[in-house]
């Protein structure tokens, strides 16, 4: 499932983090790439330990966090840390596929979702689409500046070079309390509909029957 959710963050929090990153140095990207992404990743990003990116995580961690649309949609147990990246011309990231096994907070993690947050306009930069190769073939995004896209860490996916200006985003990858895709889907169209039939009619039998529904299907799959 592939999921656009825009204003993730605010203007004032868009803001915050360009002011930020204006004043950080970046280095090369590879650093944190598997050995066979190293070969098509041509970026830089925020280096561990900058007091930038500690600041611009927690931020973006308060955001992801009061977002209900990424948390019904993604049913987070572990986020990774994120990596801010900085396309400049001539960058791009080949085709690759993110590393099924991570470390995350001192212990080992599944990769289920990654996400790719837009911290500027896209008219500050030509080319730089997040291409994804899902079934309905080869899709492009380039969001606006808060938006971001959540999808299934197992597809082969890329960034398209950049031809002019820079682009910024924040990259990342979940495990997920529903560890099947298909399952994840599920509860999510559940509580999609649930939640209509609540603002249209209020709380209902069919509104309790779903939520009832949604609750144990929950409880059957959820993995701890």
């Amino acid at each position: 499932m592939i999921v656009c959710i825009g204003d993730v963050l605010t203007p004032d929090e868009l803001k915050r983090i360009t002011v930020a990153v204006e004043k950080a140095e970046f280095v090369d990207g590879k650093t944190t790439a598997g050995w066979h992404a190293k070969l098509v990743k041509q970026n830089t990003q925020l280096p561990k330990g900058a007091p930038e990116l500690d600041d611009i995580c927690k931020l973006i961690g308060a955001a992801l966090q009061r977002n209900r649309l990424f948390q019904t949609a993604v049913r987070p147990k572990l986020i990774h840390p994120m990596l801010i990246s900085r396309y400049e011309t001539g960058m791009a990231y080949g085709v690759h596929t993110d590393d099924a096994l991570m470390n995350a907070q001192q212990q080992l993690m599944r990769s289920d979702v990654s996400f790719t947050l837009f911290l500027n306009s896209p008219e500050a930069y030509q080319g730089g689409e997040l291409v994804i190769d899902s079934t309905q073939g080869e899709q492009p995004y380039k969001l606006e500046a808060g938006a971001m896209i959540v999808y299934p860490s197992s597809t082969l996916h890329w960034v398209e070079t950049v031809t002019s200006g820079v682009r910024l985003a924040a990259v990342s990858w979940v495990q997920s309390l529903i560890r099947d895709p298909q399952e994840r889907e599920i509860l999510f169209d559940l509580d999609t509909v649930r939640q209509a039939i609540f603002k249209q009619q209020g709380k209902t039998r069919e509104f309790d029957l779903l939520s009832k529904t949604h609750a144990n299907l929950l409880r059957k799959w959820v993995e701890f």
